[in-house]
Formats: C-alpha cells, structure tokens, sequence
C-alpha cells in the first residue's frame, strides 16, 4: 500500500503523484498532516492559517463528494508516518510533492532517510513551478543560474512553449482509497476545530471571470489597486486549489495573454531562486544589519506610520489577509529602507497577514524590496508612497476605503503626510542610500 501525503496540492485532478499512483495501481491511504511547526503559535486564527484550513475543509468535501477518504491528522510529520506505519505494517511507499523551503528539505530527508531505514520507498514529485526547473538550467545550457529576470523570462518562454507537460486526467476518484485503522485518527486529532473552518470556493469561476472580464485589460490596469484588477489567484496557487498548468492551459486560449504570463515566470523565477541561490534563506545572516532597527516595526503593522497609502494597505492587510500586489512593494519598501526595519520582521508579519500566502514568493518579494537577492530593486532605487498613490489611485478612492477619517481631503490632500507621520519621505530615502549602501558593500 502507498501512504500518500498532501501538502501544497490541495485538490483531487492534475496532480503528478495521483498519476504514479494510478499507473501502480496500487491502494493509498491519503492524508493531510496539520504541522505544528507551520500551523502553531495560534497561525490557525491568523488570514494564512484560515485560509489553508479552509482549502483542506474544501479538500475533503471533494474526496467525499466522489466517494474517496481523506484523513486530516496533525502532529510532528515523521512521528505522524511512524504511527500509521505501525498500524498499517502493510506501507511500502511514501508518496508526496516536494517543496524548497529550508524546512520542507529537511522534513522530507528525515522522512527519506526513516523510510530507507525500513526498507520502504519514499517518492517524491516536483509540482509547484510551471517549468521543471532543474531540466529547463541543464537545457539552457548555463553553468550558472540566471540573476536577472528578463534573460530568465525569454528562455523561460522558450523552454515551457516546447515542454510544457500537458495537466493530468487522473482524478482521485479513479484511484482506491483506504480507511484509517481504527482509532488511528483520534491519536493526531488538532488543537482546534476543524469543522469551524467553512470550505472555501471552487477557484474555476475565478479564473474564468478573470479571464473573460480582466486578462485583455491586465496590463493597463493592473496597478490600480483600488478597482482591483489583478487576477485574484495566488491564493489558490499558492495551497495548490488550483493546478499553474491548469492556468497555463486556460491562458492559452485567450489572446493578450503575455503581461500575465510574465507575472507566472516571475512566480517561477522565486522558485527557482529558492534552489539556485545558496542565499536565498539566509540573506539576513550574510550582511551586517547593525544599522537597521525595529523602532517602528510595531507602527508599521498598525498602520499608524502617518503615511496614508501605507496606513490604508496595512488596514486592509489586518482586516482582510489581502493586499493589492502593487502596495506589498510599497509597504515592504516603506518598512524597509524608510523606516530601515529588518526585513525579515515584515516576511514574518506577511506570513501570518496574507491569505495567499507562500514562503517562497513572500520572500522573494522582501529581498526584492530589500535590494538583496537575484534582479533586486537597487538600493537608490525607492518607491514614494506619496508618488505611488497619486499616480494608480488620483481619486484616493483606496485611502477613503480604508481610511474613512480621511475622506473628507481633497483628492490633493487625501495622499500627503499626516502632520503625524514618524518619517520625513526625503530625508528617511536620503539617510536608507546611505544605510543600505554601507549593508550592501559589508557582505561577508
């Protein structure tokens, strides 16, 4: 029998191990571990938390929706799969989708090494990037990643247009699903009321409406935050709801597809970051950050800095687990370079904020704004807030949203420092050039 783990894959079509386990032919037994590691310090009650939860509550309304069962354990991975071994001796195979975290590496070593141990099998597949990355370095025939994301995006283009592995047919409703032994789950029962969590949306009407009524517009309006015209998606990417080559195929069919297709490279081009850049989770250990401090931090996640576009983004961000992709890089630039906070302070705080959350793409978003990392923004180069929200928002339709106090300025008024703003914008970018060009030229 095959124990198969879900992680970041949560739905029942398209998924690379179903097809393995298919072409076996062999019963599984399917789980979803809860990890305490990534769900604990009450993660459960914050917008990423609830928002996964809610996908594995969608989860297993589908297993059962097409007769199949799908047991929802929680506790420390390994100890989880030694106890169902030990009441299913009959396990020979472990079979999951990997990830590229520091922590997902090592949860699946200890579970290859265990499972190596005793004489079982453990397989795991590739299936978050729309290109299969290690192929696509070996095809380009570099000896080095590429770091800047243009070149990556042409080949990138090139490489997935004549290798794109079309999505899978296999549905777990094809597949033979086992049950629990008895008593199995009560042992690895969570903390917290699963059946509190309302099943999320079917993500297929999303993409479909973003397709139909926004793709042919997306590349003039994607900035304009307060209509919200981006595609809404990444959070259902990001847990896995929906396939990136289920997107892929869908875009295809439709014409001016390009400026959104760059946005899926980019997604890959983290991803591939993630493993090419021996850096990429320890940027934080490698330069001096002396300099920077956490004076501010506080303030900046209660959206009180003074600075209204901020303030209205962080408001939105604690409210609802959402922020327009446009006001990340202006609210992580701010914390930043403005404020000269630590980045790793705000990736912590967008981990626990942001319902789409991804430890990967967050990330490369910080090192982005941080100007560390592949392609980074440089560190002269810096967003003005002010400039930001009268260029893609005049009417300051977003601040009154969120900020109905201020609704009364003029359309002027409404985007410029509040009389108590803790930074200076020009004097806080002169003094972060001179920061984090000293960080920059100290690395060790």
């Amino acid at each position: 029998m095959i124990l198969f783990i879900h992680r970041k894959d949560l739905r029942v079509s398209d998924l690379p191990a179903f097809e393995y386990i298919h072409r076996l032919g062999s019963p599984s037994l399917h789980v979803i571990i809860l990890d305490p590691a990534l769900l604990g310090q009450n993660r459960h009650l914050e917008h990423s938390g609830i928002h996964f939860l809610r996908q594995v509550q969608r989860l297993r309304q589908q297993y059962r929706d097409c007769g199949r069962r799908l047991h929802v354990l929680y506790g420390e991975p390994l100890g989880v799969v030694k106890q169902l071994v030990s009441r299913h001796p009959g396990i020979a195979e472990i079979v999951c989708h990997g990830d590229c975290t520091p922590y997902a590496l090592q949860r699946d070593r200890n579970l290859q090494d265990w499972a190596a141990e005793t004489g079982r099998k453990f397989t795991s597949f590739a299936d978050q990037a729309l290109a299969d990355l290690p192929d696509f370095q070996q095809w380009s025939g570099r000896s080095e990643p590429y770091k800047i994301f243009t070149p990556f995006y042409r080949k990138w283009r090139e490489y997935v247009g004549l290798f794109h592995r079309p999505a899978s047919s296999v549905h777990v409703g094809q597949l033979h699903t086992a049950d629990l032994a008895a008593d199995t789950a009560e042992l690895l029962i969570p903390p917290f009321q699963l059946e509190s969590y309302e099943p999320d949306t079917d993500p297929a009407p999303c993409l479909a409406s973003f397709l139909e009524e926004k793709l042919s517009g997306y590349a003039q309006r994607r900035d304009r935050f307060a209509s919200d015209e981006t595609s809404g998606l990444s959070r259902y990417m990001n847990t896995g709801a929906l396939s990136i080559r289920t997107i892929y195929e869908a875009l295809l069919e439709r014409e001016l597809y390009e400026d959104w297709l760059r946005q899926l490279a980019w997604r890959d081009f983290y991803l591939y970051q993630a493993s090419a850049d021996p850096l990429f989770f320890r940027y934080e250990h490698t330069y001096d950050m002396s300099a920077l401090s956490d004076r501010h931090f506080e303030v900046w996640c209660e959206g009180r800095t003074g600075i209204p576009i901020v303030d209205a983004a962080m408001t939105e961000l604690n409210a609802t687990g959402s922020m327009p992709n446009r006001l990340r890089m202006v609210t992580s630039m701010f914390l930043t370079k403005n404020l000269l906070c630590p980045f790793p302070l705000g990736e912590q705080y967008f981990r626990r904020k942001l319902s789409d959350y991804d430890r990967t793409l967050n990330r490369g978003g910080w090192l982005w704004s941080s100007s560390l990392g592949f392609d980074a923004a440089p560190y002269f180069r810096m967003m003005n807030p002010v400039i930001q929200s009268e260029t893609h928002d005049p009417a300051g339709t977003y601040i009154r949203r969120w900020l109905p106090e201020l609704a009364h300025l003029s359309d002027r008024e409404i985007h410029r420092p509040q009389p108590h703003a803790i930074v200076d914008l020009k004097q806080s970018r002169t003094r972060a050039i001179e920061v984090y060009k000293r960080i920059l030229q100290g690395a060790h």
